[in-house]
């Protein structure tokens, strides 16, 4: 696959999601401490045509199935794993969060979080402006992806997401979350109305968009939602998909392809 260039990806910092030497890491590459791994793909090294061109990795976007299966190859390829052991989900914005077991990886549930604490099952979600969250407890191994458009993180799937991880043995002060590219602040220009019911159920995302006018942000937001609920880990990849060329962006044309954020563990920790 073509090498893609080093952008800035997240702040640098501690745990799970920050504790390589520099924050300046190729878009694209896999990244992470110890057993667990994670990515963010781009739209760079695939084989679709446009408008999803080229690593779509979206199967009910309008593209050609032969070419997605090709690109989730690639993927699967650069994690050094089988392709069938990337779980992928049917996101219907909502907030229900599944666990997903090896023999699960062959088919998509419909949900927008799964976790699972099998090593060598890779956790996708696939985004062009909502934010993919990934979540890891390192100590416990239990691992998290998650899909926050705006009805589902105003509806509370950050948290459902940490209830579940609970539930298969992790604790919030041990998780570490790191909220992938997604649609800005600046960018994302709602009706006022939308803008106060969203802030309303997800305090401190409401925002005002470089033009001027009421906007989202919902990394934001997620991110004191999370810090309020006891995950001292919270990093940002503050990288916009609609300013970003390199990132698929319904908002900026759609019909347009999706990006994958994945997490998986190596082995038990």
């Amino acid at each position: 696959m073509t090498p893609e260039p080093a952008v800035p990806l997240w702040p640098a910092g501690s745990g799970v999601f920050g504790s390589w030497p520099t924050p300046d890491v190729a878009a694209g590459a896999v990244q992470g401490a110890g057993p667990i791994r994670h990515l963010f793909t781009t739209r760079a090294g695939g084989i679709s045509a446009p408008p999803f061109d080229t690593l779509n990795l979206g199967g009910k976007v309008g593209d050609d199935p032969a070419a997605v299966a090709v690109n989730r190859q690639r993927l699967a390829d650069r994690i050094e794993l089988p392709v069938d052991a990337l779980a992928w989900m049917d996101q219907v914005h909502g907030t229900t969060v599944t666990l997903a077991h090896p023999s699960a990886t062959e088919r998509s549930e419909a949900c927008d979080g799964q976790v699972t604490t099998t090593a060598g099952v890779a956790l996708a979600v696939l985004v062009a402006d909502c934010v993919p969250m990934l979540a890891a407890d390192p100590v416990n191994g239990v691992i998290a992806a998650v899909h926050a458009g705006r009805r589902g993180a105003a509806d509370g799937i950050a948290l459902r997401a940490l209830d579940a991880m609970a539930a298969a043995g992790s604790r919030a002060d041990q998780v570490h979350v790191l909220l992938g590219p997604a649609i800005c602040g600046d960018c994302y220009e709602v009706p006022a109305a939308m803008r106060d019911e969203v802030e309303a159920a997800l305090p401190g995302s409401a925002s005002t968009t470089d033009r001027g006018t009421p906007g989202l942000d919902l990394r934001a937001g997620l991110a004191r939602q999370l810090r309020d609920a006891g995950v001292d880990s919270v990093l940002v990849d503050e990288r916009c998909t609609y300013s970003d060329l390199e990132l698929f962006s319904h908002r900026r044309g759609a019909p347009t392809g999706r990006l994958a954020g994945v997490i998986w563990m190596s082995k038990r920790p």
